[in-house]
Formats: C-alpha cells, structure tokens, sequence
C-alpha cells in the first residue's frame, strides 16, 4: 500500500514523538464498550512512559485499569467530563495527587479550540478507516466489527492535536467515504482486534423506563413544553438520556401528532426515539454529536438529514454559530437541584463522583427554555435540597424543575410561570419542595469530606465553578 500510514500501535506512538509529562486523548463514543484507552494505556505503560495528561471526552467503569497506572505514575493527571465506577470510586477518595479537571462537552471543545487545552498526541478509535487515514464511526466492510456513528467529541481532538493515531477494526479500501476524520489530520493508522463494543453503547446512564413514577414525571415535562409557549411549528428541542427524559418525547410526540406541529432538529445525543421522530417527518433534522444507540449509529451512516456535528459546533459557548445558541427546549435531569435552581449531576448524596457533566450547563445556558426532570426523592435520597454537594450547572440557566410534587419555575421566568398555571398545572415553590423532602427523610448527616481537593470543577467558560473533596470513610 503506497503511502500508507498503517503501523503497530508502538510504531505509531514512537513516530508520534510522545514524552513522559505530555498529553493524550481520547473519545468515549462506545462508552462503557471502549477498548481503545485501556489497551493504548497498557502499551504506554510497557513501553516506560510516565506523569502522562490524560484528556478524555468521558471516563466510565469499563476504564478501571487505568487505577493501577496510576499508582504506578502512568497517569499523573486527568481532565475529562466524567467519571463512573471503581475509578471514579478511587479518585474519589484521594487516588490522584492532583485534583481531575472536569469541563462540559463545550467547554473541553472550547479549551481544545482555544489552546487552553493542548493535546500533543490523540489516539482516535473508529469503525473503520482506509490507510491513509480517513476515518468513521461507521463500519464499511460486510462482516465489520463495531459501529458507534457520529465522532463529534473526537473532531476537535483530531483537529488541534499536534498528531493524531487512528485505531480501528475495519480497514478498507481507499477512499473511505463518507468520513468524519480526514486523512490530512492523521498521521498513524493502527488495526487492532476490536477498538469498542457497540452492544455497550446504550448501556449505564441511558435507559428507557417504566417505572411509574418515571412516566409520571414524563407526563409532567411534557405538558410544560406543551404549555410553555415554544411548542410550535419549527421549536427545537434536546433530551436527556435518563428514563423520563426519554418517556417525555413519547408523549410530545402524541401532542406534535394532535397539533399538527413540527420540529426544525433535534440536537446532541441522538437516540433510537429522535430517530423515529424524523423519519414519522415530525422532525426535520437531526444534529448528531454522540449516537446513542445502533439505531442512531445506523441512521447517521445513511440518512443526509442526521448530520454530525463537532463538540465545538455542538455547545461551545466561544462560537457564535454552535448549535445550542439554536436551540428552544432542552429536558435534563439531575441529582440533585438546590433551591437556587444549580443543579448537580456529577457527585453523588455520598460524596463520590459518579456521573458526567455532558452538555448540561452547555444546553441549559444556551436553550430558552431549560426544564430539569427529577424526583424528590430517591429511595431516602433527597433530590431537591437546600444546596447542592458539588455545582454543576448555575440556577440561572435553569428555567423549570419538574418533580412528582409540584413544578418549580425560577423566578426570574414569571411568564412562564403563569402558563404553566393558566394549563393547570401544579406550580409551587422549589423552597417547599425541599422543605417536603426534609419533612419525609429528615435531616441528612454531613458528608465525610476531607481537606484533599480530588476534582475542580470548570464552568464552560474556562472558570473555575466548584471543588469536590476527597471523601473520608
């Protein structure tokens, strides 16, 4: 193959000039089915590097054995969106020497963009790719091996990075097109067994629902959207990827149907329910920065109109034209929401990282319309609360809590308020939401927060917004 590009994964990391105390990254497009940054780790580690950056889009429980690297010093530092399992667990209490950088999707975008964070070498997996470099999500061979669809945290990756290593499962025949990576930003190709498991795509935070009160609160969200004013023709909206977030769409759908109403997109995380919404013609596009599930994968590979978008064009708050400066209707959820409207959605009742930041600040700043789907409780957990343990998300982008008790409206959105309450709806204050909370499980004990900052929280413009302490048992 003349001019072909493809080495071993140690060829490539020797071509690509990398040094201990330098930067690499990493996308999280399979999710808790990577196998990308535990076997380029474990190669790093063989060969001797050391006081390595390591700046992913999102960490998960399937990235346990980077805990090992890091005791060894490996891995000295950690900037991503999100942490989960027995590594998130470990962090939590103290692994690291210095504290992880957490960013939203368009704030890692943005630092990427902006030089703030500086990649010298990213290792990029995709479903498949040709030799000279040009790289997908999607696979191309008849017996290919993964497919995770839209690379939109992976774009600014191979954009800025000062060299960039593709690692895929199905090489094929030049030119692999349609493409999400062009050839010119690569400088290695690297065939290995398997780069993710796509069954594990949808797993962990995505999940349809039916639980009752699930759907109840779905039921909730959706008559707010229906209610709210912007639920007419052309209206954009995202969801989240909890239970009742998904169930919501069910029932805008119904409404979409009734009314005659269509939407222009759809944006962010694209799952199999958005899919079925364009195609049914209610929603005109689909802006894809991460596919879900394989149903958005597959529809990504061969629909015109489901587009991928970078991280940078998704919700950078830098760029004018990123899409959520478009964007009417967003519904999150959230682990907690405090009666200021912040919301947390990255540090557990306990103390222990256990979520991802994602878009929510991102989607919630930008949107005019952010709604928040969450319970009062969880089992004895209290979900509406007096402050919440770490800042995620300011209450000033936040518009509208909905809870199986009554729904909140920031007070700076009295108009909204009000058409709530002219539908009907249970308008109450979020102060008694959290004082219902109170009254049923009863004052909570302090967290065993010790003096050790573990994680410092940016807001997606490049400030710092909050800490998170390590916890003590």
């Amino acid at each position: 193959m003349r001019n072909s590009k493809v080495v071993t994964l140690e060829e490539a990391i020797v071509k690509s000039g990398l040094k201990d105390g330098m930067t690499i990254s990493f996308h999280h497009h399979f999710r808790g089915g990577d196998k990308v940054v535990n076997l380029v780790v474990a190669k790093l580690a063989e060969m001797g590097f050391k006081d390595l950056h390591l700046a992913a889009s999102s960490l998960s429980d399937v990235h346990a054995p980077l805990i090992d690297h890091i005791k060894a010093g490996v891995i000295t530092k950690i900037s991503t969106s999100g942490l989960r399992g027995e590594l998130a667990n470990e962090i939590s209490h103290g692994l690291m020497k210095e504290p992880v950088v957490f960013r939203s999707h368009g704030g890692r975008g943005s630092a990427i963009a902006s030089g703030e964070l500086h990649i010298d070498v990213a290792f990029l997996g995709a479903s498949s790719c040709d030799e000279l470099g040009n790289a997908s999500g999607c696979p191309r061979s008849e017996n290919a091996k993964s497919i995770c669809g839209s690379l939109g945290y992976a774009l600014p990756d191979a954009r800025y990075a000062d060299h960039v290593v593709v690692l895929t499962d199905d090489l094929v025949a030049y030119p692999n097109v349609p493409k999400s990576i062009s050839s010119c930003d690569v400088e290695s190709v690297v065939v290995v067994d398997s780069v993710g498991d796509s069954s594990k795509i949808s797993s962990g935070a995505i999940r349809d629902s039916k639980n009752p009160r699930d759907i109840l609160l779905a039921k909730q969200a959706a008559k707010v959207i229906i209610n709210s004013g912007y639920f007419k023709e052309g209206f954009s909206i995202q969801t989240g990827t909890g239970g009742a977030s998904l169930a919501a769409v069910k029932y805008i759908r119904e409404s979409m149907i009734e009314q005659g109403i269509h939407a222009s997109f759809a944006l962010g995380g694209i799952t199999a329910h958005m899919v079925k919404l364009h195609e049914e013609g209610l929603i005109g596009r689909l802006i894809d920065v991460q596919s879900f599930d394989k149903v958005a994968a597959e529809s990504i590979a061969h629909d015109q109109f489901h587009q991928e978008v970078s991280a940078v064009e998704y919700a950078s708050a830098d760029h004018v034209g990123s899409a959520v400066h478009a964007l009417d209707i967003v519904i999150l959820s959230a682990l907690e929401v405090d009666v200021n409207f912040n919301v947390n959605v990255l540090v557990g009742s306990d103390g222990i990282i256990r979520g991802a930041i994602g878009g929510h600040p991102d989607t919630a700043e930008d949107s005019a319309l952010s709604i928040i789907v969450c319970p009062l409780l969880r089992g004895r957990i209290p979900c509406v609360v007096p402050k919440v343990t770490t800042l995620i998300t300011p209450g000033k982008g936040v518009d509208v809590v909905v809870t199986e008790y009554g729904i909140a409206v920031n007070p700076e959105r009295p108009e909204i308020a009000e058409r709530l309450k002219a539908a009907g709806l249970k308008v109450v204050d979020i102060h008694n939401l959290a004082a219902k909370a109170r009254s049923i499980i009863g004052e909570p004990d302090a967290l065993p927060f010790g003096d050790k900052v573990v994680g410092i929280v940016m807001d997606r413009h490049g400030k710092v917004l909050d800490e998170i302490h390590n916890i003590v048992d």
